[in-house]
């Protein structure tokens, strides 16, 4: 989880994002909460968009997930529900790592490269350096690319997100974080959207859906966590990642589109792409979530994920 008061400030960039602009008040399309938007060829419909904050709050297709926590800050600080409720109405193809159930490990000398780590109590790894899961004194015997083989190889069975990053791009991504620590991801749906911030901690990434920070505000859990270990970038032009998600919200293909929209936003040569981080960041009342949207479908990520949902529901 990212520290409180950058979870409080993440909380109160999205809170000015989604309610300073008239524009994005104004659209018929907008789902109540403004969490689920259908995708851009469906947009030509209206709705009314009217009914109380908390009969609003319950339509919202991805409720469900949420509802326990949600009631429970009624419960305790009805006072802090109201409050947010009122804001609320004012206001490539080629995957980093998608998880497959792979062979094991066959080398002896690879199983001794990694160790356990220990995971908290709430389902996220307490100080998860690089060294805490490798021996990274023998893998520094390794090349390169002998290392991403036995990093791919081992976490290919496990259900998890996982990449090799060359460190030409990892350090762009690196550098533009600093400046914009924070954007508005769009994971796809059956019906549309679902949206989550990301939030730079260090070399970690928290993906936070927006409708927790809405409810929760600072206290709100991270769902999806992707760590970046750049100790081997300049020895082996490489840094090595993976990550960490809560399964009861996301699925290992929902966190793998997320992953994937990272470097989209980030790593990219398109200043038009990089630019929608940057307004997201510095100029909050000018940015367009349907901008968003428009970058992940013209990208392609995200194609299947919806295909299988659809597949699901048929």
């Amino acid at each position: 989880r990212t520290d409180r008061g950058g979870a409080a400030a993440m909380a109160a960039l999205l809170l000015q994002a989604w309610g300073l602009g008239a524009a994005l008040r104004s659209r018929a399309a907008l789902r109540p909460l403004g969490l689920l938007v259908p995708p851009c060829r469906e947009l030509a419909g209206s709705g009314s968009g009217q009914g109380s904050g908390e009969a609003a709050l319950e339509e919202n297709p991805f409720y469900g997930k949420y509802r326990h926590k949600i009631q429970e800050l009624r419960r305790s600080r009805p006072e802090v529900f109201e409050s947010r409720m009122e804001k609320r109405d004012e206001v490539k193809k080629q995957p980093l790592g998608r998880s497959t159930q792979g062979e094991f490990i066959r080398s002896m000398e690879e199983k001794a490269i990694f160790l356990c780590t220990k995971t908290s109590k709430g389902g996220f790894t307490k100080d998860k350096t690089l060294d805490s899961i490798l021996n990274v004194e023998m893998v520094k015997e390794k090349s390169a690319e002998e290392i991403k083989q036995i990093w791919n190889q081992y976490f290919s069975a496990k259900d998890t997100v996982y990449a090799v990053i060359p460190a030409e791009k990892f350090e762009l991504m690196w550098k533009r974080a600093q400046r914009c620590p924070s954007f508005l991801y769009a994971l796809p749906r059956r019906e549309g959207y679902e949206f989550f911030v990301g939030q730079w901690s260090g070399t970690e990434l928290h993906f936070t859906s927006l409708i927790n920070i809405q409810t929760q505000g600072e206290t709100a859990p991270s769902q999806l966590v992707l760590y970046h270990y750049p100790e081997l970038q300049k020895e082996k032009g490489i840094v090595l990642m993976t990550a960490e998600m809560d399964s009861k919200f996301l699925v290992v293909q929902e966190a793998q589109c997320l992953a994937n929209q990272v470097p989209l936003f980030y790593a990219t040569d398109r200043s038009q792409t990089y630019e929608l981080v940057e307004t997201f960041n510095h100029r909050s009342g000018e940015f367009k979530y349907m901008s968003v949207i428009a970058e992940l479908e013209q990208s392609g990520l995200g194609r299947e994920l919806r295909f299988g949902q659809a597949s699901d529901k048929s």
